[in-house]
């Protein structure tokens, strides 16, 4: 399972570098025309996915001992979403062994 994870993750990572990159070579984040950025849907996704990262951040905290790498983890998340994410997950998942259970990587170790 462990090595499932692993490559999922770096699929995630490089397809999120990958269309990142993409869009910024096409035009600028803050570009993005006035119906887009106005648009409900638009708006509902930014709710969405925001309190996506913010729930995955809640584990983040609940994994990490130091206030300094908690504090490190929620502005990289929210600035970075899904790429600091997998990054996050590829740390957790390349420090257990390939035949680890996924408790090992979900649980705070001791």
């Amino acid at each position: 399972m462990i090595w499932l994870l692993r490559c999922f993750f770096i699929v995630v990572l490089v397809s999120m570098l990958g269309v990142t990159s993409w869009a910024s070579m096409q035009c600028a984040l803050w570009d993005t025309p006035r119906a887009v950025a106005t648009h409900p849907w638009f708006i509902a996704t930014l709710f969405d996915t925001y309190w996506a990262f913010l729930t995955f951040y809640c584990w983040v905290a609940y994994k990490e001992r130091s206030w300094i790498a908690k504090f490190a983890w929620l502005i990289a998340i929210l600035l970075l979403g899904n790429i600091a994410m997998a990054v996050y997950m590829l740390i957790q998942l390349f420090r257990v062994p390939a035949n680890s259970r996924i408790e090992d990587i979900l649980l705070r170790q001791a």
